[in-house]
């Protein structure tokens, strides 16, 4: 069985191409139904395969327990190969850009990701839940098994010790709040301006709370189902408009900040400019948290529009870093131990399948001797005579295996078997 993690995030690759292998929310399934029928291809593989997909705007990894042949290497070269089949895309293209981590580097790299130490803002804990989230997807469409709803298990078992323990999140500096910080450099005064989210997931929810502390002078929600924008905007005493009155409607916002779960922008170039012309060319700040992205990327070149991505807010978080070292250290303390518990009970599982074949053989000779007991006793023959025969027959079957190892074996090997054997069979030397 290997146990592996292939992907890419921020530190990888360009939005660019992670927009183009990341997964839509209600395609998650799907796809680790597509990832197992891809790991079970091989004659030598196994139904027992599993598969999860953790996508998020900053991360695309797949998880998998499988028997590809070959290896942890054919292994994780299958898992890459699924990645580039899937999203359509050159093998060549995407390989430079992926991490592929097997066996305890896996488990380790999903300890510290759910724990926020792999985040493009530390300790950030939105990315628990969406770790949760695609664990749900993953058992839902068949994908767990022992390996990783075990992993997986601890893996929130670690999260939640580190954050309770350490003080990773104290200093972590989210991307609302810098977004937030940004706008700042544009527009003195938030207080004078129009704000407009588009969408009403939790980054959207998080990015609102920053913005509405500013008090600004108008705070908006465009989404698809008008009921849950209005929902959210009346928890920030704004309003809703429904997607499809943007066009209209966009010249109105000083301040803009969309993450949608769109596959396509819907926000493009020709909008943009017929907004920033019906405002007199004053200035709109625009903020693409999106992963794929909801802003063409042609608006960032308007001379009187200031286009950030998700990307962009990750380098305006990386400060203060001093202060979280110590947090850091703690955290990857606890990590590393609890990746060694995890190996030992990994390794555990690995004789498994020897000591079912253990009792499967055992099962067998006793149940001939059985037999043949029973022969006998209803042949008549004493019943002393006959359950001693039976524990001679027992002994004799049970010893015949190691006898014969014993006796093939050469140098080295006897001397090995010559030492093990008395730890089996608890004898006296």
């Amino acid at each position: 069985m290997q146990l592996l993690a292939v992907g890419l995030n921020h530190t990888t690759a360009p939005v660019a191409l992670r927009e183009k292998v990341a997964f839509p929310a209600d395609q998650i399934g799907q796809a680790v139904a597509a990832a197992r029928a891809w790991f079970g291809r091989s004659a030598a593989s196994q139904s027992s395969d599993e598969a999860a997909i953790l996508s998020t705007c900053n991360r695309t990894e797949l998880y998998a327990a499988n028997h590809v042949p070959g290896g942890v290497e054919a292994a994780i070269d299958s898992t890459a190969h699924f990645l580039a089949q899937y999203h359509k895309l050159p093998y060549a293209e995407l390989r430079p850009y992926l991490y592929t981590l097997p066996q305890e580097n896996a488990v380790r790299h999903a300890f510290r990701v759910a724990s926020g130490l792999d985040s493009m803002v530390l300790g950030e804990p939105q990315i628990l839940g969406q770790m949760k989230d695609a664990v749900r997807h993953a058992e839902a469409a068949g994908g767990l098994g022992t390996y990783l709803h075990q992993m997986f298990q601890r893996t929130f078992a670690v999260a939640k010790e580190v954050r309770s323990s350490t003080e990773i999140g104290a200093h972590s500096v989210s991307m609302a709040a810098a977004a937030v910080r940004l706008s700042q450099r544009i527009f003195d005064r938030l207080s004078e301006q129009h704000v407009l989210f588009i969408g009403a997931g939790e980054m959207i929810e998080l990015c609102a709370a920053h913005f509405a502390a500013q008090a600004p002078q108008s705070l908006t929600i465009a989404n698809r189902t008008m009921e849950r924008g209005e929902s959210l905007a009346h928890r920030f005493n704004g309003r809703a408009i429904r997607l499809a009155d943007l066009p209209d409607q966009l010249a109105r916002f000083d301040i803009v900040v969309s993450c949608t779960a769109s596959t396509l922008p819907i926000i493009g170039l020709g909008m943009v400019e017929r907004a920033i012309k019906a405002r007199r060319h004053r200035p709109m700040f625009m903020v693409d948290i999106a992963v794929p992205r909801d802003i063409e990327t042609e608006v960032g070149r308007l001379d009187d529009v200031f286009l950030y991505t998700v990307d962009d807010l990750g380098a305006a978080v990386q400060t203060g870093m001093e202060n979280r070292q110590a947090a850091v250290a703690q955290a990857e303390a606890i990590i590393e131990t609890r990746v060694q518990a995890f190996m030992q009970w990994l390794d555990s599982r690995a004789v498994v399948p020897l000591i079912q074949d253990l009792h499967e053989t055992s099962e067998a000779m006793r149940l001939a001797e059985l037999e043949r007991a029973k022969r006998l006793l209803a042949k008549g023959e004493d019943i002393d005579a006959v359950l001693d025969a039976l524990s001679r027959g027992l002994t004799a079957k049970f010893l015949h295996g190691p006898q014969q190892a014993l006796h093939n074996a050469q140098g080295d090997d006897r001397a090995r078997l010559a030492a093990l054997l008395p730890q089996l069979f608890r004898t006296k030397r």
